[in-house]
């Protein structure tokens, strides 16, 4: 399987998050992904939760990772894995935000739009990561309220490619 990879540093900036949403936005684009696809706004969406956890509770710089799989098989579109590494060495905790909460609802997005996601030790940090099945149903992110978004869809995803990239100490897969 070929990949392309493309990455981008992030500084231990809250504002870096912009930065990163716009790279990610013309990344997205060069690898035949449409600006006004769902999939994009998925994956963006995703990118921002990613970087801002990393920046925001780490106050270390990262390193944003896209990863783009290329079709093994006619008919499949491949999987898109984003990826961020940080040096924080502390995990990652999924938070369950109450209804008035202006925070605490990141990795719960991730869980809810990724096809996948995990993390893992990486050098003295740890990477987080998530992927998304191009020729998968993509979840529609459809505005309730200018602060309170509602995630409905289906998740789809192929258990073949589970580990297509490579194995990770905790998996979440949406079947």
């Amino acid at each position: 399987m070929q990949v392309l990879q493309v990455q981008l540093e992030v500084g231990p900036d809250p504002a870096e998050v912009g930065r990163a949403r716009r790279w990610a936005r013309s990344r997205l684009v060069g690898s035949g992904i449409r600006d006004d696809e769902p999939l994009a706004e998925t994956l963006i969406l995703l990118i921002s939760e990613l970087v801002t956890n990393a920046v925001v509770h780490t106050g270390c710089p990262a390193v944003l990772r896209m990863l783009f799989g290329s079709a093994e098989t006619a008919g499949t579109a491949g999987t898109v894995r984003v990826e961020v590494a940080d040096t924080s060495c502390r995990p990652p905790q999924q938070r369950h935000a109450a209804g008035e909460d202006t925070g605490g609802r990141g990795l719960e997005l991730v869980d809810g739009l990724a096809d996948r996601w995990g993390w893992q030790p990486e050098g003295a940090g740890k990477r987080i990561w998530c992927e998304v099945d191009r020729g998968a149903p993509v979840i529609q992110v459809v505005p309730v309220h200018p602060v309170v978004q509602s995630v409905q869809g289906v998740h789809g995803a192929a258990d073949a490619d589970r580990e297509a990239y490579e194995p990770s100490r905790v998996i979440t897969h949406r079947a």
